[in-house]
């Protein structure tokens, strides 16, 4: 063995001895050096996730609810006229009060029409005399049927002439058609009036109608007694009412149905022809998936969601069915049970790590 060998191999004996001799003192320092890059790399690698807020899917009672305008109106309405043209003799009701059906509301002078009436109740009652005697002589063959005849013809033709005359009476008085309220009047006692003018309007204030229109695609859902609610500006109750009336038609211009509804409007405390508000409850699904809308993301081919599972975000394929302004039926896609991801969303990828923060529990 030469010497150069001899050395290399007592070089070799003293640093493994040194190594017998040192490493347990140097054991615990080397280890903690390793833990600590070992943590600052998962450190590091924890940074690199993403904070998501999760949506814990469970059922829910879903409803669709369709929103909106009309106007209110009087279940009878009309504005008055009289039949016949002539001076205004009197006017009996007092501007915006209430009227009963009949009473008699304005008058225009009649005075040659009963002038013709008297004459003619004069007549029929010599022509009933006449007839009286008339067919005392038939009985006992003193006249022929004929000429009683003629003389039972003269009492109809007065009688039909005095019907006449009093139709012509009654157009000349001004009745209320129906119990309500009258509003303004147009014209004064002593004024020429013609069919053509109006002299005031009546309204009919309980029950009201409630007017409106939806789309036509719910045209098959309303039917006759379907509840609404309504609000008016400026009154903080919130009002029902049921349809009870729908248009057979659907307007080809806005492709929407028209509908009314009526409220009893006991009290009058609802004035026709104001602007209001309505809300319909279409539909409603018990035990639906309903996620929030944010959580949908629209692509090309469809929508799509993220789901939390085992660290990682994972892309779900959905197809969605009833919409209300916060949340949206899934009814394909997803489970009870599911987490989804609702924050972020647009910084997800398929099998992202994210770190749930925060999860909310559906009400």
């Amino acid at each position: 063995m030469n010497k150069r060998l001899r050395t290399t191999i007592t070089i070799i004996i003293i640093i493994f001895l040194a190594g017998i001799i040192f490493y347990p003192k140097y054991k615990p320092f080397l280890a903690s050096k390793i833990k600590g890059e070992n943590y600052g790399q998962l450190l590091r690698q924890e940074k690199q996730k993403l904070n998501v807020i999760g949506f814990l899917i469970s059922p829910t009672s879903l409803s669709e609810f369709v929103n909106s305008t009309g106007t209110l109106k009087p279940d009878e309405e009309v504005d008055l006229a009289f039949e016949t043209s002539g001076k205004i003799v009197g006017i009996n009701f007092t501007e915006g009060t209430h009227v009963k059906k009949g009473d008699l509301l304005a008058k225009i002078n009649d005075r040659p029409l009963q002038a013709q009436l008297e004459k003619l109740q004069a007549q029929i009652k010599m022509a009933q005399a006449k007839e009286f005697r008339q067919r005392s002589l038939l009985d006992k063959d003193a006249i022929s049927q004929e000429s009683y005849d003629q003389i039972v013809t003269d009492v109809q033709s007065i009688n039909a002439d005095i019907d006449l005359i009093k139709a012509r009476i009654s157009e000349t008085e001004l009745r209320a058609p129906f119990d309500g309220i009258i509003g303004l009047r147009n014209l004064s006692e002593g004024s020429f009036t013609t069919p053509s003018t109006k002299i005031a309007r009546l309204i009919k204030p309980r029950p009201i109608k409630i007017e409106f229109s939806i789309s036509e695609k719910y045209a098959q859902e309303i039917k006759i007694g379907y509840p609404i609610i309504f609000i008016i500006d400026g009154n903080p109750k919130i009002f029902k009412a049921n349809v009870y009336a729908v248009d057979p038609k659907i307007d080809i211009e806005t492709r929407t149905i028209s509908i009314r509804a009526m409220y009893p409007n006991t009290n009058e405390e609802l004035k026709t022809g104001r602007y209001t508000g309505i809300t319909l409850k279409m539909s409603e699904i018990d035990d639906a998936i309903a996620v929030p809308s944010e959580a949908i993301i629209p692509e090309m081919d469809g929508e799509k969601v993220f789901i939390y599972k085992n660290g990682n975000a994972q892309s779900v394929k959905v197809s969605t069915g009833l919409r209300t302004e916060s949340k949206i039926q899934i009814t394909e896609g997803l489970n009870f049970g599911d987490t989804l991801i609702t924050s972020g969303i647009m910084q997800l990828r398929q099998n992202m790590s994210v770190v749930l923060d925060t999860l909310i529990l559906n009400n």
